[in-house]
């Protein structure tokens, strides 16, 4: 089963496994000589675990960039979900709905609490979360909401906050996915009452491993800040008056992550330029439906996403290997949660069955080049095209500035 597995989704090879000089990974971090130079002052200033000058720069630089008054850096994404639960008081007994169409790590830092994950379905033109599958599920138990800013695009926060406000919720973003995305005008991370953010290799800015919660109330950024370090409050050292845990981001992360965010600007107007030049190149391909930007949203597109759906005449699966035969990596869709076996329901939430099994990520690092692009977009022509018909050429890719905007 294994072997199978591995043969129809050759990205779980060992990073070790050989590939041509000429392979577009799926995402590779944008690094430069200021990451080094941050990472190389911190390990020369001896102050390399989770004290030092560029843990609080990174928090206060990151919390300045969503428009909120605090942040609290975390050692991962998951951990930045699960501490935002644990300091809400979420716990056994109680419920989140989250959406099905998510990674794992949404559910199971729900789980974590001992609080149950309810699956809500998604919106089949942005893929985030229904708020009318949301209002359906809201039962006596349910004590917060966590949208999923899927793939860079914003859940949409007005009828979700306006559902928590009628019914006495909490609402916890997850914006792991969406640095920088916007809802009418506002960054998400300070759309609800706490925000978790990661900074993993393949996020739009990156520590390594590494998150980031940001949050307007000072209280529960403070409880945070205690929790995540054994429940040790800073004013008496090595007390602990409840369980906490080590959820600290060391100073070398946050020196790299100073410097990515020094050039975040810059990595989200590149990242929606090579959105503007797949938008070109894979126009008019029947059976591709390609990514939307909701009105009064700012997607990020953390991945360029399409659906691959007849009469494209490769199935999504076969399309991945046909792919990656010509040195091109590309990813699935999530799997729904509630088909995975630790979190099954009798029956899974159509629309997020339907865009899993269409869904595909393809190649979205900031460092990708015009040619890459347009390497990928005249493959995927090519497979799309019926044998025995003349190909068109492609156009030159133009100016990004000389394309509408998203």
């Amino acid at each position: 089963m294994q072997t199978q597995q591995l043969s129809l989704f050759p990205y779980l090879e060992p990073e070790t496994a050989p590939r041509p000089p000429d392979f577009i990974p799926i995402y590779e971090p944008w690094l430069g000589k200021r990451e080094e130079q941050y990472v190389l002052d911190a390990v020369r200033s001896g102050w390399i675990s989770s004290l030092g000058k560029y843990v609080t720069r990174f928090e206060q630089q990151f919390a300045a960039f969503c428009g909120v008054s605090h942040a609290v850096s975390v050692s991962n994404g998951t951990t930045a979900l699960h501490l935002a639960l644990h300091a809400l008081g979420i716990g056994p007994g109680d419920e989140v709905i989250i959406p099905s169409l998510t990674f794992i790590a949404s559910a199971n830092a729900v789980s974590y609490t001992g609080a149950t994950p309810v699956f809500a379905d998604v919106d089949p033109a942005t893929w985030c979360v229904d708020p009318a599958d949301v209002a359906r599920l809201i039962t006596p138990r349910t004590r917060a909401l966590m949208p999923v800013h899927l793939y860079g695009h914003p859940a949409p926060m007005d009828a979700l906050n306006h559902l928590a406000e009628r019914h006495n919720l909490l609402v916890v973003e997850d914006a792991a996915e969406a640095h920088g995305a916007e809802w009418q005008g506002r960054r998400v991370g300070g759309l609800g009452r706490i925000a978790a953010f990661s900074f993993y290799a393949n996020k739009t800015i990156t520590t390594g491993e590494g998150g980031m919660l940001t949050t307007d109330d000072a209280s529960l950024a403070a409880r945070c800040r205690m929790l995540r370090d054994h429940a040790m409050p800073p004013e008496k050292r090595y007390w602990h008056d409840e369980i906490g845990f080590n959820y600290r981001m060391t100073n070398l992360q946050a020196a790299l992550g100073v410097a990515q965010m020094e050039r975040i600007e810059e990595f989200i107007q590149r990242k929606r330029q090579i959105v503007r030049w797949y938008c070109q190149g894979l126009a008019d391909i029947p059976g591709i439906a390609l990514p939307v930007e909701a009105q009064g949203c700012t997607n990020i597109y953390w991945m360029f996403s399409v659906l691959i759906n007849h009469p494209f005449p490769l199935g999504r699966d076969q399309l991945i290997l046909a792919l990656r035969g010509q040195g091109i990596d590309s990813r699935p869709f999530f799997h729904p949660m509630d088909t995975l076996p630790p979190y099954r329901t009798a029956v899974p939430r159509p629309v997020s069955l339907a865009l899993s099994r269409a869904g595909l990520n393809l190649p979205s690092s900031p460092s990708l080049t015009a040619e890459q692009v347009r390497h990928i977009c005249a493959v995927i022509r090519a497979i799309a095209q019926p044998a025995g018909v003349a190909q068109p050429a492609l156009s030159p890719i133009p100016n990004p500035q000389s394309l509408p905007a998203l």
